[in-house]
């Protein structure tokens, strides 16, 4: 009697063990955001660097050049000036993109943020027509990143926010599309 059960016991711990292997085999591991990032952005010329502060939250920096056209009474412009992008964002649906076997390398996910962006003055412009101000735009934006074969990366988000120069301060569309390639992995 004493054998069976030795032989039952030993039955069980193999049992275990190979339950554990099991599950740990096809465990997925948690995903998560890159924990450094480098882009580099046609459209817009410029760099972003995108650092991972947890699994779902990154700080994202950008120095880029940005273009403008306007037109009133007096007539129509284009505009040129440098802008540095800060944003604090939260990737939402990392899991579920998992879950779906979609990519979530090099952060491609949805995600809200709040922007912080920084325009300095225009390098180009009509001073009679539009003068050359330094505004800061603060707004929530909801976007979403992906990067395909060859590191292509494109990154689209957008809200509504408030707009502040030296003169004046008002509702702004916030509106960020960036196309390029992440460097490195």
């Amino acid at each position: 009697m004493q054998l069976s059960v030795f032989k039952n016991g030993k039955v069980a711990l193999v049992a275990l063990f190979i339950l554990i292997t099991i599950s740990h085999t096809y465990a997925q591991e948690k995903p998560a955001v890159e924990k450094s990032q480098f882009k580099i952005n046609v459209l817009l010329p410029g760099f972003v660097y995108e650092h991972g502060l947890s699994d779902k939250n990154t700080l994202y920096s950008e120095l880029s050049l940005g273009y403008g056209y306007t037109s009133n009474s007096f007539g129509k412009t284009w505009t040129f000036y440098p802008y540095i992008n800060e944003q604090f964002r939260h990737y939402y649906n990392l899991e579920k993109r998992t879950e779906k076997g979609r990519v979530t390398s090099h952060n491609s996910g949805g995600f809200v943020a709040m922007a912080a962006l920084y325009n300095f003055k225009s390098i180009y412009t009509n001073d009679n027509f539009l003068p050359k101000n330094a505004s800061i735009t603060v707004a929530p934006v909801w976007g979403f990143q992906r990067t395909y074969k060859g590191n292509f990366n494109l990154d689209l988000n957008m809200g509504v926010g408030y707009n502040f120069d030296k003169n004046d301060s008002e509702l702004a569309v916030v509106l960020n599309f960036t196309l390029g390639w992440v460097i490195g992995e």
